[in-house]
């Protein structure tokens, strides 16, 4: 009969003798920067886009590629990498995903055709995984009383890093060759290697066993089909042969992979744990998230950037676009201790609600301001607060319904979830923006009411997100953990 485990006291004693504050800090802030780095690493090429296939002598539906492949390696790496660091070390396998980014952006910066290039943003992508492990390294290392800031703040790296990256990018893409920007990645990678490796302590809480290899392959497979047909669908035809075929074979992988993860003594991922209301539940409300999240970031670019003549667009540069999105990282950032906050003395549950009424009131601030350029500062400032607030709750609601063992495992499948809403949100804005078009001159362009149409999903997602938190567990404390997980040795067993 498979072992199963027994959900851990939320409660953790006190640090380590010898654990300093400062050391502590050393730690969150390294675990941070690695986070920002790769998030640094996902918009590296947002300012090339239009530029892509002339630099890699490729036509245009296949320079996709370049960004198609990152978010296919990194939802194949996210809950791999994070069983991996259960099993054999956090800290190890954190090294791991950071030398893959190194490796991907140094063959970007010497590519200059598709092939390589693609085969290095693979490459970045596998480092997908490094801000679940950091927060699980997190909840390894740290006392209980610096556990809820400091998660909250590496789950907002993801979204700091992206905001902070576009404006630096676009600058260097302004006025350096494009591959300084491959270069200037791989840097940042090798300093931020060189803290983990100086700063960062290998967790001594490891589950040990047999790795579920059919597991983890039947939902890489099953993952890049859904994620495949989902970004090219709309170049495929969502109708299409190909598109429909993906889909089909992403459902029947997938109930197949369940039946084998649920029969296996040692899965990939324990879909009992998982099937608990206060995991299922975060985890469909960061889906949902991640859809609003990603709503704003693929309107406020193109309204900045249409020509001023359309009546609606603002006919400004990538680099005030950049400079437009920056403040709202910096938002997160800052309320990465309030959420943190109010986790502790009203329960995670709430700051997830909380976010959720921010991030709505945002997009619907911008269906009605819309013409200047301070309207879409205040929108990205008001949402990024949001979804400051809800990425902070996430991992606390996480991590307070699974054993400590399975920590990374968890926070990995968590933030999957969320880049399975930002493919969706990038579908499904593309469908509308290409439905609702006006013809300005020989081009036709996405119409204001397009626009307003993403706005408005983005909100009802987020009131969606709301009403599934509505359904978590009255109160949570903000999630701690205990030092060593007892059910080690079942596992091994």
């Amino acid at each position: 009969m498979r072992p199963r485990w027994r959900t851990p006291p939320v409660s953790r004693p006190p640090a380590p003798a010898g654990e300093t504050a400062p050391r502590a800090n050393l730690v969150v802030a390294v675990l941070a920067f690695a986070g920002i780095v790769v998030s640094l690493m996902q918009t590296l090429v947002i300012p090339l886009i239009p530029a892509l296939p002339g630099l890699l002598h490729a036509s245009a539906s296949d320079a996709t590629w370049a960004i198609t492949a990152t978010l296919l390696a990194g939802a194949v790496a996210t809950p791999t990498v994070g069983r991996l660091g259960d099993m054999y070390g956090k800290r190890r396998m954190l090294l791991v995903s950071l030398g893959a980014l190194v490796a991907g952006s140094a063959i970007g910066a010497l590519s200059d055709t598709l092939v390589p290039m693609v085969a290095g943003r693979t490459l970045q992508g596998l480092a997908a995984g490094v801000i679940p492990l950091g927060i699980s390294i997190m909840r390894d290392e740290l006392p209980a009383e610096r556990l809820g800031s400091a998660t909250a703040l590496m789950s907002a790296s993801l979204g700091v890093g992206g905001a902070l990256g576009l404006p630096a990018a676009a600058l260097l893409a302004e006025h350096a060759d494009w591959h300084v920007l491959f270069w200037t990645s791989a840097g940042l990678g090798l300093v931020v290697t060189g803290l983990v490796v100086a700063l960062v302590p290998e967790s001594p809480v490891r589950t040990g066993g047999r790795f579920d290899v059919p597991g983890a392959a039947g939902l890489s497979i099953a993952l890049v089909c859904l994620l495949l047909a989902i970004s090219k669908g709309a170049d495929w035809g969502w109708g299409s042969a190909p598109t429909l075929g993906l889909f089909a074979a992403a459902v029947v992988i997938l109930l197949l992979w369940g039946r084998w993860e649920l029969r296996t003594r040692q899965p990939l991922v324990d879909l009992r744990t998982t099937a608990r209301r206060q995991v299922l539940l975060t985890n469909l409300a960061s889906a949902v998230f991640g859809f609003a999240m990603f709503a704003m970031s693929l309107v406020l670019p193109q309204l900045l950037q249409l020509p001023a003549a359309t009546g609606y667009g603002l006919g400004r540069s990538m680099l005030v676009v950049g400079l437009v999105m920056a403040p709202s990282g910096l938002v997160m950032m800052a309320l990465a201790p309030v959420s943190a906050r109010i986790s502790r003395t009203r329960g995670p549950k709430t700051t997830l609600m909380l976010g959720a009424v921010v991030v709505a009131i945002g997009y619907a601030i911008g269906i009605v301001l819309m013409s200047e350029v301070w309207h879409l500062v205040l929108i990205s400032c008001v949402i990024g607060g949001g979804i400051g607030l809800a990425y902070g709750a996430m991992p606390g609601l996480v991590m307070a319904a699974v054993p400590v063992s399975e920590t990374a495992a968890a926070n990995s499948l968590n933030t999957l979830m969320r880049s399975i809403g930002t493919s969706i949100s990038s579908a499904t804005a593309g469908l509308v923006l290409a439905q609702l078009t006006v013809h300005f001159g020989p081009a036709t362009l996405p119409a204001a009411s397009g626009f307003r149409v993403v706005l408005a999903m983005g909100s009802g997602a987020a009131l969606i997100a709301l009403t599934i938190a509505a359904f978590l567990p009255k109160h949570t404390p903000a999630a701690s953990a205990p030092a060593t997980p007892e059910p080690v040795a079942a596992a091994q067993g």
